[in-house]
């Protein structure tokens, strides 16, 4: 039985956060004198002399509004990095407790964990890259305080299997974290319905991938609202900027246009994974789900170096369990994923990238 209470660090149960003068505040007025930020102006346009709201009410608000969640129930933070940080911190003590991670998938995970000083258990996922929750579950111990599920996964592009998460989650007294960054390339249904009859589990999303703002670092946690509490309490005061939270309201505005990038980078995503199934140098594409493909490939080393000679970068993850020999290779416009397979084409018939480039660059 998940009980909140057992698991948070007993310091964190205690801690009293920080209150800033936005915070203190609550109303209108006409003249701030309380946060000692320069009454004269900013240099970055107006409004930018102003500490931003420390809670990000409006984003809420409006983000509460799509994922139909109340915004009591909405983490905002500095990427999708700083809630995973922050639930170690809340939830796992240093040199004590442990997490479980089913890899292949996102690194930030085991960082965040080294840093918090958090041993880290392995359950590998299945060969098919599907998770094994009887395995997870098997491996859970005392000291596991959080189990991590990404999904679409990353390096592999796969969905994992709803029902198999909502059985760890149900037979598990710590927290799942379900890592969604990349949903809106799936067509299947998120986990942000099971919050409110799950406490246990915090579904991560961002901005960062299908809403094209990677370089304003927003992310979100959707969790019970007593888990939010506890992520509000121990964030920094302003770790969401003033420009930040402005940019991200007014390309929620445009989210048709969002729409249609994403059927496109879906679209596209179909069309790369044919035309690269059909080279030499392509041993196996596998499915995806998200806006890059996992390729299996006959030397990927190889071929990294071979594509960066061309000026196209990809990631080697060839390195990784179950990836061997694999490229993940990002979905890009139709020109940038046309002159990928017109180099690999040339790699695959020994042809030099030398040679190719010019051709490449003049759009043959």
């Amino acid at each position: 039985m998940f009980d909140l209470n057992q698991i948070v660090r007993p310091n964190i149960a205690r801690l009293k956060p920080y209150s800033s003068a936005r915070s203190e505040f609550e109303g209108e007025a006409e003249i701030f004198l309380d946060a000692n930020e320069n009454a004269f102006g900013s240099p970055a346009g107006p409004g930018y002399n102003r500490y931003p709201d420390p809670l990000q009410r409006e984003l809420k608000e409006r983000i509460a509004a799509m994922r139909n969640v109340r915004p009591e129930n909405i983490f905002i933070g500095n990427g999708s990095d700083e809630a995973i940080d922050l639930l170690f911190r809340i939830f796992c003590e240093p040199g004590r407790d442990e997490c479980i991670i089913c890899p292949p998938t996102y690194g930030m995970y085991r960082v965040s964990a080294d840093i918090n000083d958090v041993a880290v258990k392995e359950v590998p996922l299945r060969k098919d890259f599907s998770l094994d929750a009887e395995e997870v579950l098997r491996s859970l111990g005392q000291q596991t305080k959080i189990v991590f599920v990404c999904s679409p996964n990353n390096p592999t592009g796969n969905v994992m299997d709803r029902e198999v998460i909502m059985r760890i989650a149900q037979n598990f007294s710590g927290i799942v974290v379900v890592d969604e960054a990349y949903a809106e390339f799936a067509n299947v249904e998120s986990l942000l319905s099971s919050i409110a009859s799950h406490p246990n589990i915090v579904v991560l999303r961002t901005f960062s991938k299908a809403w094209g703002m990677a370089g304003l670092r927003v992310g979100m946690a959707f969790a019970d609202d007593a888990i939010i509490e506890l992520m509000n309490r121990v964030k920094p005061p302003y770790n969401v900027s003033g420009i930040a939270q402005r940019s991200v309201l007014e390309a929620l505005r445009s989210d048709k246009r969002i729409d249609q990038w994403i059927e496109q980078a879906i679209s596209e995503r179909e069309r790369l994974s044919e035309e690269l199934s059909r080279l030499s140098v392509v041993e196996r594409v596998f499915p995806s789900d998200a806006n890059f493909l996992l390729v299996k490939t006959s030397d990927a080393a190889g071929i990294y170096k071979e594509l960066i000679r061309t000026g196209i970068v990809v990631r080697d993850r060839s390195r990784v369990l179950l990836c061997e020999g694999c490229l993940r290779i990002t979905v890009g416009t139709p020109e940038e994923n046309d002159r990928l397979l017109g180099s690999l084409r040339a790699i695959g018939t020994g042809i030099s990238t030398d040679e190719v480039l010019p051709i490449l660059l003049g759009g043959i």
